[in-house]
């Protein structure tokens, strides 16, 4: 008998279901919280659930338990925006789980149309990317696509390129590709923040059936995709610090920055920097030197840049 949660099941030819979603995602954020964690007593010694229980919930939130019940179990039909933030505040839900919560109980006719869209990266922003010239960069899109990249990406993360283009993902690469582990010194917390960015994608678009598709597939592959996507955590995060273990220059520490398109805010241009006067900084000077690849932009074609090393083989080879 399969005992994961219904959501870890997703066959990859089927749609997520919303109302699983709602009340799965519920019902782990009230399981993390304690009596003592919001001001309740806890008469804890015959509790049969982890957690606040769902009248202890409703009671914070200003609402019947009858209410909070039916919301849990799924049925999120005309809910008020006011009773989910009350929810939210209830659940001390961040910014990011309070948005999730708002997507999967209140889902809009127009996500299902927006998922079905082909990406296209603008021509402007690809040669942007191309022109930051010692600073690895890409474009990334809806389920974690890889749409575009500069010569320094490649040389960083590896030659995307030789993927085919429907493998150009990075939750692909992260749980389906050892080289990934190998690269990402703290790969549990990139794995972490992968799944977080898909739980998030799951709720804006539960109807896109790629989307299915991956998680379906993940889901089968990876026990620690599996084991992730049953905690319902969510998170953004729009820069931060890196630690990769590069295998000509040895270890990078970088900073990150997330720029989510003003035009598009289904695309991102992520890029990468070292501190002034690191060593860090010293090994991307050294992989500028040496290069691979050229910006490709999903074409499915990378060739070696002008004056690039085209014999230098990439830090990770992805199988």
């Amino acid at each position: 008998m399969d005992d994961r949660p219904a959501s870890a099941r997703t066959p990859a030819t089927e749609p997520l279901d919303s109302r699983a979603e709602l009340s799965e995602f519920l019902r782990t954020r009230r399981a993390r919280l304690q009596p003592g964690d919001v001001g309740l007593p806890d008469f804890g010694r015959h509790r049969r659930v982890p957690g606040l229980r769902r009248e202890e919930l409703a009671q914070l939130a200003g609402v019947s338990v009858a209410y909070y019940t039916r919301l849990e179990q799924g049925n999120g039909r005309n809910v008020s925006g006011e009773v989910l933030d009350a929810i939210a505040r209830a659940l001390r839900l961040t910014d990011a789980e309070h948005s999730h919560l708002t997507h999967l109980a209140r889902p809009t006719a127009h996500k299902k149309k927006r998922a079905g869209r082909p990406q296209r990266v603008r021509p402007a922003l690809l040669q942007l990317v191309d022109a930051l010239d010692g600073v690895p960069a890409y474009v990334v899109g809806r389920r974690s696509d890889i749409l575009g990249w500069n010569r320094m990406a490649a040389a960083l993360f590896g030659d995307w390129g030789a993927l085919p283009q429907q493998e150009r993902n990075w939750a692909r690469i992260c749980f389906l590709h050892e080289g990934a582990r190998e690269l990402f010194v703290d790969w549990d917390q990139k794995a972490s923040d992968m799944v977080s960015f898909l739980r998030m994608e799951a709720g804006c678009f539960p109807n896109d059936p790629r989307l299915s598709a991956l998680v379906g597939e993940l889901s089968v592959k990876s026990e620690e995709f599996r084991r992730l996507w049953a905690t319902h955590d969510v998170r953004e995060k729009g820069h931060g610090v890196k630690r990769l273990r590069h295998g000509l220059v040895g270890e990078l520490t970088l900073s990150y920055e997330t720029l989510r398109l003003p035009d598009d805010h289904d695309q991102s241009l992520v890029t990468y920097h070292a501190e002034p006067g690191t060593e860090s900084e010293a090994g991307l000077r050294l992989l500028a030197s040496v290069g691979t690849g050229r910006l490709d932009a999903g074409r499915g074609v990378v060739g070696s840049a002008p004056g690039a090393g085209a014999d230098f083989p990439p830090p990770h080879p992805f199988p």
